[in-house]
């Protein structure tokens, strides 16, 4: 089966699936994003605090699963040009140090945005190694078209570029 990934903006088809490769969260990769974020509390950072908290443990960063979740997903560099938005996270169980996660998504919607690009959206569920959903929500990224040669193309006030 082709990855959807590798497909041109006319070839993707909303409702196909994807699996991507696991991935274990690791004691570095939380202080990492914490001495990059500044989000030092105790429930990531301190281990003795966390013993006492509702989790039991240290757990990683709901912001942290989800971007290393979207670092999971094999989108080609040459057709993917930016990371749009993210929509609707919801963050359903802690990831404690340890656990692996992949995540399961579809393409949910394909729609032009302009002569160069389009925007796909992509549904994701980030799973742990018990089958469990961690994370859920939408990405949405902008997608490098087929560039027509002679295409005529107007500029609208918000800076987009539209076809005529």
């Amino acid at each position: 089966m082709t990855s959807p990934f590798s497909l041109p903006l006319d070839e993707l088809e909303p409702g196909t699936r994807f699996r991507t490769r696991g991935r274990t969260i690791t004691e570095g990769d939380i202080t990492t994003f914490s001495g990059l974020t500044g989000d030092w509390h105790p429930q990531h950072a301190d281990a003795e605090w966390a013993r006492t908290s509702a989790f039991g443990e240290r757990i990683a960063h709901g912001l942290l699963v989800l971007s290393c979740a979207a670092g999971l997903v094999p989108f080609d560099h040459e057709r993917v040009v930016a990371l749009r938005r993210v929509r609707d996270a919801t963050f359903k169980r802690p990831v404690a140090i340890g656990t692996t996660i992949h995540v399961e998504g579809r393409i949910a919607e394909v729609r032009p945005a302009d002569a160069e690009t389009g925007i796909v959206g992509c549904d994701l569920d980030v799973v742990d190694h018990r089958d469990r959903t961690v994370v859920r929500g939408r990405i949405e990224v902008l997608w490098r078209r087929t560039p027509t040669p002679d295409a005529e193309r107007q500029q609208i006030d918000d800076g987009t570029v539209v076809p005529l």
